[in-house]
């Protein structure tokens, strides 16, 4: 037989294959991008990886607790919520970087995040841009729904937290002269002092010390020993988990003995394990209290220490579960998932029964809800009181 006959014929068949494959590339890239018929993709953005993990890591698993527990009762308007999660890696640049993925390639109706306030801060203006609703769990800076209509939350915020603390400071732990310990490079730290500092002073307290770290650092005995030597009765330490649990340790080595106290991002498992013994009897500020013993809190409690090997859920994890509730609760009042009609549902939720209190969403976007004061006690966070709005 000649070779010559079949080549016209074995090149069409390559041909063939050929185009069958580009045509299945092409088909499988729209099945990617376009979101699934039978589900609701709602996006999360969350710091699993880097410094703050620890806050991450809980917030991401109190919102997958939820989203199963969503799907389990039959999900919302018949269909099941279908989570995306991106790792922002505690960096600057991966939240906006993260948010635009959700939004561009996998068409979320809705963004959960973040628990840091720098890092809802760069990403909220890209959810406003796009109309896209976002709900942070735990970021307490105001300026975070200050961004736009778009941007809400369910914690309470710094104006809230800080005077809070003052009055703690001031009436429990009868305080007058402070030294207030924050960092310069957090949004959150920045904020929360501010707010202190007002009240405090405000309430007939005197701020005799205010040194300054960055983000990241290691050692503060230089500031701690300026402290001790201004004589003052307490230390707030607005900052998050790692520092704080450094900052108590190395202020205990310099034989500082005054309380030190923090707000609710110290509430993480690794303040503990990193500050050991020397952060025994540090206070700090909490959005709720496993030892709560109302029904939803204890129904919470016992299905995540199902869920996750019997730990214990802090704030940010409760925060995480209740930032999906309030989202589901909208889009069944709204009956839809379109952009605007959500956002106008967020935004008249009111009284919603959650698990760190009843929530309602202020003018503002603001989570309207009591705060809970923590103490470390026997190496675990446990419930002091509670204080109203």
């Amino acid at each position: 037989m000649s070779p010559v006959g079949p080549v016209p014929f074995l090149s069409a068949i390559h041909l063939m294959l050929r185009l069958s494959r580009i045509l299945i590339s092409i088909a499988a890239g729209a099945a990617l991008s376009a979101p699934a018929e039978d589900s609701i993709r709602i996006g999360e953005y969350a710091c699993l990886t880097g410094k703050e993990a620890s806050l991450g890591m809980s917030s991401h698993q109190g919102t997958v607790l939820a989203v199963d527990h969503v799907n389990e009762a039959g999900g919302v308007l018949g269909r099941r919520l279908e989570l995306i999660t991106e790792d922002t890696q505690s960096k600057p640049g991966e939240s906006s970087t993260s948010v635009r993925k959700l939004i561009a390639r996998d068409h979320v109706v809705a963004i959960l995040g973040e628990v840091a306030s720098s890092r809802s801060l760069e990403a909220a203006p890209v959810c406003q841009a796009a109309e896209i609703p976002m709900i942070s769990p735990g970021s307490t800076n105001p300026k975070v729904t200050e961004t736009g209509d778009y941007i809400f939350r369910v914690c309470f915020i710094d104006p809230f937290q800080g005077p809070v603390m003052a009055r703690f400071a001031l009436n429990r732990l009868k305080a007058r002269r402070i030294a207030i310990f924050s960092s310069s490079t957090s949004a959150y730290s920045v904020g929360l002092a501010k707010f202190f500092r007002q009240a405090f002073i405000e309430g007939g307290g005197e701020v005799v010390a205010e040194p300054k770290y960055a983000e990241g650092d290691k050692d503060f005995k230089g500031q701690l020993t300026a402290i001790r030597a201004a004589g003052v009765d307490a230390i707030f330490s607005p900052g998050y988990y790692n520092e704080g649990a450094l900052i108590v340790k190395q202020a205990r080595e310099l034989g500082i003995t005054v309380p030190v106290f923090g707000g609710d991002s110290w509430e993480a498992q690794s303040l503990i394990d990193l500050g050991g013994d020397a952060v025994e009897g540090a206070y700090l500020c909490s959005h709720y209290s496993p030892e709560d013993p109302s029904p939803r809190v204890q129904d919470f409690v016992a299905a995540y220490r199902r869920r996750y090997g019997g730990a214990t859920p802090d704030s940010n994890a409760s925060l995480g579960y209740d930032s999906v509730l309030v989202l589901a609760d909208a889009i069944r009042r709204a009956g839809t998932t379109e952009h605007k009609a959500l956002r106008d549902a967020i935004a008249s939720t009111r009284d919603f029964d959650a698990v760190t209190g009843r929530i309602t969403i202020n003018e503002k976007r603001d989570a309207s809800k009591n705060a809970v004061i923590i103490q470390v006690r026997n190496g675990r966070f446990q419930f002091v009181e509670s204080v109203s709005p």
